[in-house]
């Protein structure tokens, strides 16, 4: 019986660790004798953070058809990958893989999917087919659910795989002086240059008042770095931009701070789930739905006040009488996050019987 090989198509390699969490949580839940088959961005830094999977770029079409033909199983492998915000080429490129997998006749899911927003006729159309398509589908909000329930496409719903990813302990962080509070900024058309002024004044005050040692967290270096570079020269208290790559010591950033700012929705999810208490700025729906969902303070981004004192009055209060989410919580949130987790593996273990069944044919 052959080895199970499983291609793992996101938005892998390309410097967002968000995306790198959500391929760390796949891999997490992959049997140890399926072999995973990761289609990325920069092939050498996945290789020589994967050495246990075949490593493909995803530009290069003949290499990416030829790992489909030898697999069983394709994955979109989690996040926000089937949506036309950004551009109208990003979910074509993942539906076209998607619907090439299902006419090569490999079991296809579509896993911890976010989908949406989708604006125009057309990408909704191609959506919709690529879905309808897959032998299984699970997705991780309110939003996406809807949009499969109103195209009649089964599918199981649960939060966020990363809720469940492992962390790693970040070596030298509990010798930096507490208390430590993490803070995570990304560019968006909502971040105007006044509002992260206002930000940036609201940091210098809360610092003051807690005497906090800020750790300016990128999560993508294009395009977070910037911010946080503009942001800790107006720190006078002690402060670091901290760039780490693997995902899992990024997670295991938020096990050593008291408390944490942040936009991007790995950024609070990493936080809530490692017991840290959080404030969200949320720029995007599906920040809004984590806060719901987790009862987590914050503002969309629109709403943020004019007046920094305010912004810094709001977060001491979260700092001194904030809470994380309760034990039961946190194992609510874990638990249900390893349904994605059983939806691969039941997939997979079909293939396992297939190949048992055609063995004992011949």
């Amino acid at each position: 019986m052959g080895q199970i090989r499983v291609v793992l198509c996101g938005y892998y390699g390309m410097g967002n660790a968000g995306d790198e969490a959500l391929l760390a949580a796949v891999l997490q839940a992959l049997p140890k004798d399926v072999t995973p088959v990761i289609l990325s961005g920069n092939p050498l830094l996945t290789a020589n953070r994967y050495p246990q999977a075949v490593v493909v770029n995803r530009k290069q079409v003949g290499a990416v058809l030829q790992s489909m033909r030898s697999a069983h199983v394709f994955v979109w492998g989690g996040g926000s990958l089937i949506q036309d915000a950004t551009s109208w080429a990003s979910p074509l490129y993942y539906t076209g893989l998607m619907k090439l997998a299902q006419w090569m006749g490999l079991k296809t899911i579509a896993l911890a999917q976010g989908i949406g927003p989708l604006k125009r006729r057309f990408t909704r159309w191609v959506a919709r087919s690529a879905f309808a398509g897959c032998t299984a589908v699970s997705v991780r909000d309110q939003g996406s659910a809807a949009y499969l329930s109103k195209w009649g496409i089964p599918f199981a719903i649960a939060p966020d795989p990363v809720w469940a990813l492992d962390s790693i302990p970040v070596e030298g962080l509990w010798r930096l002086p507490a208390p430590r509070v993490a803070v995570n900024l990304r560019p968006h058309a909502q971040l105007t240059p006044e509002r992260l002024d206002h930000l940036t004044q609201a940091l210098v005050a809360f610092q003051k008042a807690t005497d906090a040692y800020i750790l300016l967290v990128p999560f993508q270096k294009s395009q977070d770095l910037a911010i946080a570079k503009q942001i800790q020269p107006h720190l006078a208290g002690v402060s670091e931009i901290l760039v780490l790559e693997d995902p899992q010591q990024i997670k295991g950033v938020f096990r050593g701070v008291e408390m944490a700012i942040a936009m991007r929705l790995h950024g609070l999810i990493m936080a809530a789930s490692e017991g840290c208490r959080c404030f969200a700025l949320s720029y995007d729906p599906k920040v809004q739905q984590l806060m719901a969902d987790t009862e987590m303070p914050g503002w969309e981004m629109h709403n943020l006040p004019d007046n920094p004192n305010e912004m810094c009055r709001a977060w001491l209060e979260v700092y001194a009488n904030g809470e994380e989410l309760s034990r039961d919580r946190l194992h609510f949130f874990h638990d249900r996050a390893l349904i994605h987790q059983e939806t691969l593996q039941r997939v997979i273990e079909t293939v396992r019987q297939q190949q048992s069944v055609s063995v004992k044919r011949n």
